[in-house]
């Protein structure tokens, strides 16, 4: 998604935004869960910090030299927002999803601004076919598409409980919008997707969103 798809969403995002949508903010101190949530519409992530950029935010009982460094932001926070977050209804993580910490010797808080968008929200069972179709001469924008498990509950029917144990698999993925972007219509399997290591053994779904747009239609 981020290759191919992220630009078409933020030029969506930003005509939604134009259209009067409403932007949250969320800040969390420290390593606790992070959760944005749209009751209406899907995540469309704008701006995120993980780091410090003032001395007050989250500064409670610390000590002056753990909220001294104001300059201390990760690199790839927007990024890893938007590919974990885009498109979903909820999305949760915490400052584990970093693989570096930008400040080791300063209280970190992960703040993020974000709206919900109007959109086509759908989830469908592993091995089970994904149908994305716009009328009226519009066009399928994909705006986030994941393989994987965030719940004991989705696609779970008669499932062995072992398959349903892991639910913070998470698995960003390009196909979807690689084949969909453009057409009015679009079928794909919820399988045979590339999955990463942290799904193995796990009952999976596809979890997606898209827009209608005005466009030119592929054929």
């Amino acid at each position: 998604m981020q290759r191919f798809s992220l630009s078409v969403f933020l030029a969506t995002a930003c005509l939604f935004l134009r259209a009067g949508a409403d932007t949250e903010t969320m800040v969390t101190c420290g390593a606790h869960v992070h959760r944005l949530e749209c009751e209406s519409g899907v995540i469309a992530v704008d701006a995120a910090l993980y780091g410090r950029a003032d001395s007050t935010t989250c500064a409670d009982g610390k000590a002056p030299a753990e909220v001294a460094n104001t300059a201390c932001a990760h690199s790839d926070a927007l990024s890893t927002l938007r590919k974990r977050c885009n498109g979903k209804q909820w999305c949760e993580m915490n400052g584990n999803v970093f693989t570096e910490d930008p400040c080791s010797d300063t209280f970190k808080y992960m703040k993020t601004s974000y709206s919900c968008v109007p959109a086509i929200h759908r989830v469908v069972c592993e091995h089970s076919f994904a149908n994305l179709h716009c009328s009226d001469g519009k066009v399928i924008h994909v705006l986030g598409a994941d393989f994987g498990r965030r719940d004991h509950t989705t696609c779970a029917f008669r499932r062995d409980a072992a398959l349903l144990a892991k639910i913070d698999c998470t698995n960003p993925i390009d196909a979807l919008a690689e084949k969909c972007d453009g057409k009015s219509s679009c079928e794909m399997r919820a399988s045979e997707m590339v999955v990463d290591q942290s799904c193995v053994d796990t009952s999976l779904y596809l979890e997606f969103s898209y827009a209608c747009n005005d466009g030119r239609v592929e054929t």
